[in-house]
């Protein structure tokens, strides 16, 4: 068994609080009080992993959404965090520190995409090189790699250097195309975002928000496993992407 609290310390570690955006609630957001012997990944917590992770006999979920976001102003038992003290399971979750962590959510998201040379970029996101390919064929590399659906802002130039930056990223293509990125990669861009890259000369992949993050998930599993050897890991099946493409 293990504390809450060195798991915490450990993730701490690994992804600094201080790495957050001001505007961010990371770390302990629930605490149960119990020792850990059991622990559920996952990318959301949702009521539907909780009710997963207490039927498996978790003590504790660790997610990369905050499950605790805006001030609570009243509790019901449709919300997540009510149903987490109700079944006496603690939440630990790591959002933009992850983000902007060594190893976190945009080096994941790099190393999937193969991209080599990588640097941070904007605090938070990842840029580095492919081999040269057309935006098409890079748009199809992402859709591949990442088992999703992708729209593309094409700008009619190779793409070489790429810069990535997991979940909401669109506007981040000024300081992409600053770094010399060819392309931004990124889960959610506005219209106008799309609009202003073109103009700009950038081309901009957007995949979705779960695929760009969800590879974190099984990282954090991994890592997990090895720091505490006498807990079992296990990640959610329950965790799903909230949009799914029309065929």
């Amino acid at each position: 068994m293990y504390s809450t609290q060195s798991v915490l310390a450990y993730l701490q570690s690994w992804a600094d609080p201080q790495l957050a955006e001001p505007w961010d609630n990371v770390g302990l957001l629930v605490d149960a009080g119990r020792q850990v012997s059991k622990i559920m990944v996952t990318l959301d917590i949702t009521c539907a992993v909780i009710e997963e992770a207490a039927e498996q006999g978790c003590e504790l979920i660790v997610s990369h959404h905050p499950v605790i976001f805006k001030a609570l102003k009243s509790l019901n038992n449709t919300q997540p965090a009510f149903l987490l003290a109700q079944k006496s399971i603690s939440a630990i979750c790591m959002h933009t520190n992850m983000d902007a962590a060594e190893g976190g959510v945009n080096d994941v998201l790099a190393e999937t995409l193969g991209m080599q040379q990588v640097q941070p970029f904007a605090g938070l996101g990842r840029v580095g090189t492919i081999s040269t390919v057309t935006a098409q064929e890079f748009a199809k590399q992402c859709k591949q790699l990442l088992n999703t659906p992708v729209l593309l802002a094409d700008a009619g130039k190779p793409v070489s250097t790429v810069a990535v930056v997991g979940g909401s990223g669109g506007e981040f293509f000024a300081e992409a195309l600053a770094m010399g990125a060819d392309c931004l990669l990124t889960g959610e861009a506005s219209h106008h975002h799309g609009l202003d890259a073109l103009e700009a000369g950038i081309s901009v992949v957007v995949a979705g928000h779960f695929a760009t993050e969800h590879p974190i998930v099984q990282r954090m599993a991994d890592r997990l496993k090895q720091e505490f050897p006498h807990a079992e890991v296990v990640t959610s099946l329950e965790n799903q992407a909230p949009f799914a493409a029309v065929e």
